[in-house]
């Protein structure tokens, strides 16, 4: 696999955590560069290591891998989304809704939400163990994209944010969800037509 197939691949996978970061930021009052570089390194340190996991698996463990995979990064992002709908409602008038925002997230709640954008670069990482490729340089590609594209998208969620208001959580939970649901629908169209 060539420099410029990775990259392509190292995109295509950090899309979804573009997409959270932004609904993250959004959420957040006007985060700082500091929490969307920490936010960056999150994903992409978790991005980095799940093609890794997913290579050491190997052979043995893919097909159930690949047959959970989406159920379970379905999950993760649906409860993370409902948990930010539901704290969404409980926010205080629009007055004052900025100075109630978080300034940042708990670095359990990003490393939940990006092990749950990342199972599907597991799953590749399985696939990627039948190619010849240098693993470790793949994985680190993934990470570094993934890094630049989750800082990126909190960075642009900053920005999002005031101009939603008290729906910004309400909106970023709802992100969540349909990401889940677009993992489990692209999932479910292959299972269909493999079958």
């Amino acid at each position: 696999m060539n420099l410029y197939t990775t990259l392509i691949l190292a995109l295509a996978l950090s899309m979804d955590a573009f997409a959270a970061a932004v609904s993250k930021g959004a959420a957040l009052r006007r985060p700082h560069l500091r929490e969307a570089i920490r936010t960056g390194l999150i994903f992409g340190l978790v991005e980095a290591c799940t093609p890794l996991i997913g290579w050491s698996l190997g052979l043995y463990t893919s097909q159930y891998i690949m047959e959970w995979d989406h159920w379970v990064a379905f999950s993760l992002l649906f409860i993370l989304g409902c948990r930010m709908i539901i704290e969404s409602f409980k926010r205080e008038p629009e007055t004052t809704v900025k100075s109630i925002l978080p300034r940042r997230y708990s670095s359990l709640t990003l490393i939940f939400t990006a092990i749950a954008t990342s199972l599907d670069a597991m799953a590749i990482g399985v696939g990627l163990a039948f190619l010849q490729v240098n693993i470790l340089h793949t994985a680190m590609v993934i990470g570094m994209m993934t890094m630049i594209m989750a800082t990126l998208g909190m960075l642009i969620g900053r920005y999002i944010g005031p101009l939603l208001g008290k729906r910004a959580e309400l909106i970023g939970g709802l992100v969540l969800i349909a990401i889940g649901f677009n993992i489990l629908f692209e999932h479910l169209k292959l299972f269909m037509y493999a079958s």
